[in-house]
């Protein structure tokens, strides 16, 4: 069996009055990162997966109560990523767009995007995918992996379903060799598409690659992407944020006032991919 470090969902109370003082605490962090603009809503799940996780209680209690599978379901409906998807229409665009933010510039992913469905469908038959990404060009390298599901892309706002924890990345390259390596690698988001969709072997769907380059902005941090699929290239600035209507006239004003074309995203990347052309 391939493995990594366990990431178990365990909550251990002595009482009653633990318990309630666990959720307390991790309400209270849920509160304070929804009240800044900036900060995405998988920032208030992981402050919510430290204050349940087994490490963050007293190990000496001596009653255990353990709450994986609610807990799972839980931050199911917390992790919910919303994004401004603006799309670029052409490389000219892209480029003058980078040049505008050099100043604000503080780093640049070169990524390796690649996808999974079921054996049988079982995870594109309910609106699902699963994702391995590889950051290349990163010392040491970096790989995660991803549960997305049920997205919804309306007037360039992105809402979908996702549930990610980093991945050792020889592991991840023996996955994408070998899809089938999926089903014994420990893995807390393995598990619950396991689990929760019933998977019983995996089957790779291919991928694509995309230099991310990323910018602090006005208080937000904006991600132009360069997309390279197999039939073309693909342009877009991406934003994550809990107020995404509010952010995205902010950006859309940046634009008009330095004369960068865009237009509302219609299409995820996966999407595009899957499509197999670029959107007219």
């Amino acid at each position: 069996m391939l493995r990594r470090k366990p990431t178990k969902i365990e909550v251990k109370v002595e009482d009653k009055e633990e318990l309630e003082e666990a959720r307390k605490r991790a309400a209270a962090a849920a509160a304070s990162s929804s009240s800044v603009n900036n900060t995405s809503s998988t920032t208030t799940a992981s402050s919510l997966l430290h204050h349940f996780d087994r490490s963050s209680l007293d190990p000496s209690s001596k009653s255990h109560l353990f709450i994986s599978q609610y807990n799972t379901r839980f931050l199911s409906r917390l992790l919910m990523e919303v994004e401004v998807k603006l799309r670029l229409p052409n490389k000219a665009s892209h480029e003058k767009l980078l040049s505008l933010l050099s100043p604000f510039h503080i780093t640049t992913h070169h990524q390796h995007n690649t996808f999974f469905d079921g054996s049988a469908s079982e995870l594109s038959s309910q609106r699902a995918v699963l994702r391995l990404r590889f950051h290349d060009q990163t010392h040491p390298p970096k790989c995660f992996v991803s549960l997305k599901a049920k997205a919804v892309l309306t007037n360039g706002v992105s809402r979908v379903e996702e549930d990610e924890e980093e991945f050792d990345p020889a592991i991840g390259k023996a996955c994408f060799e070998d899809p089938k390596k999926l089903m014994d690698v420990d893995s807390r988001v393995l598990k619950r598409v396991k689990e929760e969709f019933r998977v019983k072997g995996f089957v790779g769907l291919g991928g694509f690659r995309n230099v991310r380059s990323v910018y602090e902005w006005n208080g937000v941090k904006l991600e132009v992407d360069e997309v390279k699929y197999e039939f073309g290239d693909m342009y877009e600035v991406e934003c994550e944020s809990l107020e995404p209507e509010k952010v995205k006239e902010m950006i859309e004003e940046f634009f008009k006032e330095n004369g960068i074309e865009y237009s509302d995203s219609i299409m995820s990347k996966f999407a595009i991919f899957r499509a197999g052309k670029l959107p007219s």
